[in-house]
């Protein structure tokens, strides 16, 4: 069971956020390893996803991804969304973090983490806000301050972007 967090301690750290990170693998794609053949690898990302990302960027909100595989795809996707701090191949998601703090000069209250599977939750006890996507492990899921309503792959994102520009007042959408 996910623990209780009062909407207002919620909505008071999300108007902090100024860069939100996100895993790869579960989280902005559906969890599953494609490879073809000759080996190619294969991911399928929401292209709601990539229209929130932009919209985060355009309100000074910036993206980080921090992965524990090294894809070229991710590199890609991550070009073609001016996704500039990317941490791919992290055995320890811990320095890839504070690296990300030293290099952007953000304090850790300031960013939010969406993740999926264990090595994530250790970014869930240094950050201002932690997100599990809907199908993250239990244990991911049990120390998550806010589980979306959609499954990885499926507009996590998007789902993420129109929590925190709603609660900064920055959502014009209705």
């Amino acid at each position: 069971m996910p623990k209780i967090i009062p909407l207002s301690r919620i909505s008071k750290a999300l108007k902090r956020i100024k860069l939100v990170t996100f895993d790869v693998d579960g989280v902005l794609t559906d969890d599953k390893l494609i490879y073809g053949s000759d080996g190619t690898e294969y991911k399928r990302f929401c292209a709601k996803d990539g229209v929130a990302i932009k919209m985060l960027q355009a309100n000074g909100i910036e993206v980080a991804i921090i992965s524990g595989r090294e894809s070229a795809i991710v590199r890609k996707r991550a070009k073609e969304l001016g996704i500039n701090l990317v941490y791919e191949k992290v055995e320890n998601k811990l320095h890839a973090l504070n690296d990300l703090l030293s290099h952007t000069k953000k304090e850790s209250q300031e960013l939010i983490h969406v993740g999926n599977d264990l090595p994530d939750i250790i970014l869930f006890e240094k950050v201002g806000v932690s997100i599990a996507v809907k199908d993250a492990h239990p244990a991911v899921v049990k120390r998550a301050d806010l589980v979306t309503s959609t499954a990885g792959g499926e507009g996590v994102a998007a789902e993420v972007c129109m929590w925190l520009l709603r609660t900064q007042n920055k959502w014009s959408f209705g």
